[in-house]
């Protein structure tokens, strides 16, 4: 499922214009964004929590040459299924 699969789902539950649908979307999407920037955790009970996870230096290798490569230390967002979540998959 993509976006824009999501939206249509959204209008046809909610039975409200596709408009509607994607802006509220958008809403929650950007709230998730702004949550997890300020707070760094977001979690939606019986959904899953998403974190900010920091990811180590290490070293690598081009797969194309065999070079050997220096990876950065970097921020990234993780997300943990919730019991429920997990369970009705």
């Amino acid at each position: 499922m993509n976006k824009a699969d999501l939206v249509d789902t959204v209008a046809q539950e909610l039975k409200i214009s596709r408009a509607a649908a994607e802006r509220s979307v958008n809403t929650v999407v950007e709230a998730i964004k702004r949550g997890v920037k300020k707070d760094k955790v977001v979690q939606l009970i019986g959904f899953g929590t998403f974190t900010i996870r920091n990811r180590k230096g290490r070293t690598g290798r081009n797969p194309q040459t065999g070079e050997e490569l220096k990876i950065q230390p970097s921020r990234t967002v993780g997300f943990r299924a919730g019991k429920s979540f997990k369970s009705e998959i």
